[in-house]
């Protein structure tokens, strides 16, 4: 099939790679010339594992194509993905700006039928909307159809989960275009899902907001593990193994952050409050959220009630491993609020230090994990990258002005910690508050 992706962030490039790696013809289409430029150049704009080498081969192979001519991948093009962004406002709402631009120039740009899929995350109604712009908007009334297919591509493993989905969501208004959708994703193989567009557009804000509530859940039973001297790890596991419940998710820590679940979650909130429904329950999750980090630099205060002039080690700078995203890193705050106090910052993230740097500009950056912590009063974990699993704790400890570790997502076993003679703070491990 013709396919043109308008947008080439997250969703759009690695939506358009993966369709041409199944043997489609895609045209990725972008205002940014830039940013096109150096996709020809097979230069990322984003880090994701995998996209890098997928890009290339189907870009050399004449199946994946960068522009920014709209009207010819418009015009060419049998089925085309908006994959624009759809940032929050202040109030919750989603800003459906690129989204209404991208209709009118796809409107602007009509020769024949055209299907029209909305895959950027869009609250329920935004279909109708597309649907009624293009309407407008085209002058010479030729058919089309709107779609919704949300995408549910994890950062970090999108590559993967694009080409192993657990379900593919079509939401369209009669079943030809809905069957026209399952042909181009046929070949993955994967359980399909056919609504109508309104369910479609839900599915994808329930499933971001569940998600959050199982955070922030775990999140609470963590504050009363605390408490009691539990430890919310073996808590989380009991519970997991529970089939109905399930492991995913049920990580206490720093809460969630990034593109999604606090957008999703603040959407989903607005759009009920419009609706005239009280959604208390994703109230209290974003609640339960937003006090982790002030959590976690209290349990800091205490231990180091003067943090003047103090250094600390801040290992993961982004939102989540395997990704460089920056976007409500929980990094950020802490940084800020540690500076706040008067503490020096030396960091270190594997990917996310040349975006980290337009953000937190007034840190040390250091070369490697043991950099960061040479001379550092303590070691805040701050992003679970696989990599500071590994640490050679002993040699870090022998760098280390003291030997104190923040663990802001339990990603070490605090019985090792203690037989190495590091005191060790985590989150919702009572009996390890202070080992």
């Amino acid at each position: 099939m013709n396919i043109c992706v308008i947008g080439t962030g997250y969703v759009g490039l690695v939506t358009g790679t993966i369709f041409s790696e199944l043997g489609n013809d895609v045209v990725c289409v972008d205002k940014v010339s830039e940013k096109i430029e150096n996709l020809n150049k097979h230069i990322m704009p984003i880090y994701e594992p995998g996209l890098e080498e997928l890009v290339e081969r189907n870009h050399n192979e004449g199946r994946l194509r960068f522009t920014t001519d709209l009207k010819g991948a418009v015009e060419l093009a049998e089925i085309i993905f908006i994959c624009v962004g759809t940032p929050p406002r202040e109030n919750g709402e989603t800003d459906l700006t690129f989204v209404e631009d991208a209709a009118k120039e796809i409107a602007a740009c009509m020769n024949c039928y055209k299907i029209i899929v909305n895959k950027s995350t869009v609250p329920v109604g935004t279909g109708d909307l597309v649907r009624d712009i293009i309407k407008r908007e085209c002058r010479d009334g030729h058919n089309f159809d709107v779609v919704s297919n949300p995408e549910f591509l994890r950062e970090g493993q999108a590559v993967h989960d694009a080409l192993n989905p657990d379900r593919i969501v079509i939401g369209a208004s009669h079943k030809q275009v809905a069957f026209r959708l399952l042909e181009l994703y046929s070949s993955l193989q994967a359980p399909m899902i056919i609504t109508d567009v309104h369910s479609a557009e839900i599915i994808k804000y329930a499933s971001n907001s569940f998600l959050a509530v199982k955070i922030s859940f775990i999140n609470a039973i963590a504050n009363l593990c605390e408490r009691v001297g539990a430890d919310v790890e073996d808590v989380a596991n009991g519970i997991g193994r529970d089939h109905r419940i399930g492991k995913a998710f049920l990580n206490s820590g720093l809460g969630f952050g990034g593109s999604c679940f606090p957008k999703d979650v603040k959407s989903l909130l607005y759009t009920s409050s419009k609706l005239g429904y009280d959604f208390d329950i994703l109230k209290n999750v974003l609640e339960i959220n937003e006090a982790r980090v002030p959590h976690f630099l209290d349990m800091m205060q205490k231990r180091f009630p003067d943090m003047k002039g103090k250094t600390f080690a801040a290992l993961g700078l982004a939102f989540k491993p395997n990704t460089d995203d920056m976007r409500d890193a929980k990094s950020v705050e802490i940084i800020n609020s540690l500076q706040k106090l008067g503490a020096n910052i030396r960091a270190f993230d594997p990917v996310a230090m040349p975006a980290a740097k337009k953000i937190l500009p007034a840190i040390t950056y250091c070369q490697s994990a043991y950099d960061a912590c040479n001379g550092a009063d303590a070691m805040i974990l701050i992003t679970e990258w696989r990599e500071f699993k590994l640490l050679n704790l002993e040699k870090l400890k022998k760098t280390m002005k003291t030997a104190v570790i923040f663990d802001g997502r339990n990603m070490y076993d605090p019985v090792r910690k203690e037989r190495l003679g590091f005191e060790y703070y985590s989150m919702g491990r009572g009996k390890w508050q202070n080992s």
